[in-house]
């Protein structure tokens, strides 16, 4: 494995890559906005048989954004900027929650890149079924929250909005908590809270819920497989998805949340390597 920093502009993307001449690329959208996560369980699946990448989105973790644009212009043209550096002309991409969404909105403006698209447990859509989706998510951690827990929530988000990372990182904490209740204690590790930054959750949020609907896709050029799990985080807005690819594979993996690596990993992992061929 070996890290760079790479520029586009006034963003600078810090970026994790698993060389593998020859082979095909695969590359890796985290969720969030703003939560940096390695997605290492991922590519420690497919580094054998793929060059993998990832990377932390812009005015995440590592890779800051000087002119504050989370415009998903912007988001897209890192990806193309990615992929002109390490001379992909194609490659699959993956993407997990707000990464499958960022992953959904890539395909459709450059769906001749695309080998292949994997979303794991991905966001519904932008405009008002990004708004949908935040409905469905915050109900989702009432439900697993004691009140003082979710009083102390409210109160993060707030500050959070107003800008403060510490705040959004203690909301973050509790929110993998609500996530991993019932399946792991304490799997937190690889998506590095203490780089949570306020800016880009405010911000690329703002651009999300002003951006167009998602067009369907009946027709597509390339492999797609969805996941979700049985306990996961999305609740009726994973319809806007399911038609966007009706010839997509639509999996749901039992005794499983939005976690599915950690959750379940055997299915999980079932299901990857059928879509990759390994």
């Amino acid at each position: 494995m070996k890290t760079l920093i790479i520029p586009n502009k006034d963003s600078h993307l810090f970026t994790t890559f698993y060389p593998n001449e020859g082979r095909e690329t695969v590359l890796l959208l985290h969720g969030g906005p703003g939560v940096p996560d390695n997605l290492t369980q991922v590519a420690e699946l497919l580094m054998d048989n793929f060059q993998v990448i990832g990377f932390q989105q812009r005015g995440t973790g590592l890779s800051p954004c000087q002119n504050k644009d989370y415009s998903v212009n912007s988001y897209l043209s890192d990806i193309e900027c990615l992929a002109d550096y390490f001379s992909l002309q194609k490659f699959h991409l993956y993407g997990h929650s707000w990464g499958g969404l960022y992953a959904q909105i890539y395909a459709q403006y450059h769906p001749e890149r695309i080998l292949s698209l994997f979303l794991c447990s991905p966001s519904s859509g932008t405009g008002n079924h990004w708004k949908e989706t935040e409905k469905e998510v915050f109900m989702f951690n009432k439900s697993k929250c004691d009140f003082m827990e979710f009083l102390g929530m409210g109160w993060n988000n707030l500050l959070g909005m107003f800008g403060n990372d510490k705040a959004y990182q203690r909301l973050f904490e509790q929110v993998l908590k609500n996530y991993n209740k019932g399946f792991v204690n304490g799997e937190t590790a690889s998506f590095q809270l203490e780089n949570v930054r306020a800016e880009p959750i405010n911000l690329t949020r703002k651009e999300l819920l002003k951006y167009p609907v998602l067009e369907n896709n009946p027709t597509l050029n390339f492999p797609v497989t969805v996941t979700y799990g049985e306990f996961d985080i999305y609740g009726e807005s994973k319809k806007y998805v399911k038609n966007r690819f009706p010839t997509g594979h639509i999996f749901t993996i039992q005794q499983c949340g939005h976690l599915p690596w950690l959750h379940n990993k055997r299915a999980f992992e079932s299901i990857i390597s059928e879509h990759y061929g390994i």
